[in-house]
């Protein structure tokens, strides 16, 4: 089907190929890019931007000997297409089929599980110095975003790099988006360097003057090499990483394989820590993505011919839009984001309110500990991110938000599994860290309403620190009253046999409650809205109950069944009790329902286990 791509195999096959079979190749890989991507879903507009990149990087260096790292590794479907998994492309993020992400278990030329973004520089420098600690013989290349350089981690790095001068590569990919339009001084900073193309080409001009420059006696030499760095300074446009002691190589033109591959060797041979600075076009070869990146960055199965994808409501645009109700009437009321505002549904937000909204960039710590600055005098700051991301700021949760009893509102989107990104974006973990903090409320919304009104107490009733966690997706169930705080819901009658759920998972109980009706089995469902703290009169339900099993779309580590069964326990309560919960490993990617009956959490399961 395609003349060159079908030829290859692996990285060796690259370099047989002459420039214009290198040019034919790229647009093939953009071609079969759309094909495939359009049907399985994924990461596309970043990946057609990175074609050139990828086939220049794996024509200059030589891996998996050499190593190389993805930032966040949304792009990397190429690097994976050149390493012999191309035919594997119909099962990108099935359940049982090749990740989305780089996976160390998938293949040798993977040397690092991602998924994060701005890690990369760290772990490279970490394989940089055990390569130096063996006397191994090695190069290893780290690519990263300018989206990246958002998030703090990669400047603790940088920092280090420059430091020991450890010889490594650092690719900057630079196409002025992370998810979204990239915001703050460091992206105007980059924008600079991409308006100087001259930059390096005066530097060695300069430079190669200054060396001819004789030395006579060791005085005169000192002094010489004094002026010669007071001229660099004066005279050289010197940039942040020359500074930071990493020789600058750059902008390069992103999509000229010939200029990519000769900068990129040329960076290999280095014995110094290199930045390449390379310009990329984000969605490139495919018109609907060129224009509109943002909506193309991670896409549903669609229809390539119709460019639209069908709209969906979901607990994030219903985030998104009770917020904005909210901020109306309530003038106190700030909007934060970690680089996400379409993903958490603060776009309308951010255009009829931008004086209250804060897109901080990839850098969820500062977010939490901004925000705790914010709330201390007298904002109400709303933080909607995503559950696998609040992760990174869990210190300055507990330690700027939580002791000093903050009131500071959390909207945790994703919470529980998000099906095909896998294991390094399920939200599994959020009730064990939020749940275990002092003075932290968790809330689990069953309902589109439930939502609603949670928002609202938690903006304009509660006082300190507050979290809501709901699911990706639409799964919605109609409970009987409104929200109350410290309450739960029950539906059927209470009596020997009880389901606990929270969350979507409420709806899966409801299913499993109605399995044991029809076996002639009375249960009733509570539906959990707070689940920390665990609601007083929970424990009253229980002293009837003989059979009791939670279930949640959470790690069964921390979760409400443990919490709920060290209740049971502490009670005496003579009730036989089973914990639903995933287990605490690694979850694998596929679609929600498919890892529900993986793991035991459809209705099906339930009810087999409760009938045990």
């Amino acid at each position: 089907m395609y003349e060159i791509l079908d030829k290859i195999n692996s990285p060796e096959d690259l370099k047989r190929l002459g420039r214009n079979e290198l040019a034919l190749l790229c647009g093939e890989i953009r071609s079969f890019l759309i094909e495939k991507v359009t049907k399985t879903g994924g990461h596309l507009a970043s990946n057609l931007g990175v074609v050139e990149l990828t086939v220049a990087l794996h024509l200059a260096y030589n891996f998996p000997t050499d190593k190389l790292i993805w930032d966040v590794g949304h792009q990397s479907y190429v690097h994976k297409i050149l390493t012999g998994r191309r035919d594997s492309f119909d099962t990108l993020r099935q359940l049982n089929g090749i990740s989305g992400f780089p996976k160390r278990a998938e293949s040798e030329y993977d040397c690092f599980n991602t998924g994060h973004s701005s890690t990369s520089v760290s772990a490279a420098l970490g394989m940089a110095r055990a390569r130096d600690l063996s006397g191994a013989d090695y190069c290893v290349a780290a690519v990263f975003g300018d989206g990246a350089m958002t998030g703090g981690m990669i400047y603790e790095a940088l920092n280090d790099i420059g430091h020991r001068k450890t010889p490594l590569v650092l690719i900057l990919n630079d196409n002025e988006m992370s998810i979204s339009k990239n915001v703050g001084a460091l992206s105007k900073y980059l924008r600079h360097l991409r308006q100087t193309p001259g930059y390096h080409k005066s530097k060695r001009r300069v430079e190669r003057f200054l060396d001819k420059i004789p030395g006579i006696g060791e005085p005169t030499k000192k002094v010489i090499l004094k002026m010669k760095t007071a001229i660099r300074t004066n005279v050289l446009p010197s940039t942040f990483f020359d500074d930071l002691g990493i020789e600058y190589l750059g902008p390069v033109d992103g999509h000229d394989i010939q200029a990519l591959t000769r900068v990129l060797t040329l960076a290999r041979g280095m014995e110094t820590p290199v930045l390449v600075h390379v310009i990329t076009k984000k969605g490139k070869g495919y018109a609907p993505a060129e224009v509109n990146p943002q909506h193309y960055h991670g896409i549903a199965p669609f229809s390539a011919k119709a460019h639209e994808q069908k709209e969906y409501k979901d607990y994030s645009e219903c985030a998104g839009t009770a917020l904005l109700r909210l901020a109306e009437n309530n003038k106190s009321v700030a909007a934060i984001t970690a680089a996400m505002p379409s993903g958490v549904g603060l776009i309308p937000f951010s255009e009829k309110y931008p004086e209250r909204f804060f897109d901080v960039g990839i850098a969820e710590e500062h977010a939490v500990t901004f925000a705790a600055g914010l709330a201390a005098c007298g904002v109400v700051p709303v933080f909607a991110v995503y559950s696998s991301f609040l992760q990174r700021s869990y210190d300055q949760i507990l330690h700027d938000v939580c002791l000093q009893k903050l009131h500071v509102v959390f909207l945790v989107d994703r919470a529980g599994t998000v099906g095909a990104d896998g294991e390094t974006h399920h939200g599994l973990y959020d009730i064990a860290f939020l749940g275990s903090m002092p003075s932290m409320t968790v809330l689990s919304p069953a309902s589109f309403t439930e939502l609603e009104e949670m928002l609202d107490y938690a903006v304009n009733r509660h006082t300190g620190p507050i979290a809501i966690r709901y699911p990706r997706g639409n799964v919605s169930v109609d409970l009987p009253g409104s929200f109350e705080p410290g309450k739960y819901k029950i539906i059927g009658k209470p009596g020997k046999n009880i389901i606990i759920a929270c969350g979507r998972t409420v709806k899966t109980a409801l299913d499993t409650a109605r399995l044991l009706n029809e076996q002639g089995i009375e249960v009733c469902v509570a539906a959990l809205s707070t689940l920390s703290p665990l609601p007083d009169g929970l424990l009253q339900l229980l002293s009837c109950a003989e059979r009791a099993v939670t279930l949640e779309d959470h790690s069964i580590s921390g979760g409400i069944g443990e919490k709920i069964g060290a209740l049971i326990a502490r009670s005496g309560y003579k009730i036989k009790f089973t914990p639903i919960a995933y287990p605490n490993e690694p979850i694998v990617h596929g679609t929600v329902a498919e890892l529900d009956i993986k793991y035991g959490l459809d209705a099906e399961s339930v009810f087999k286990k409760f009938i045990k």
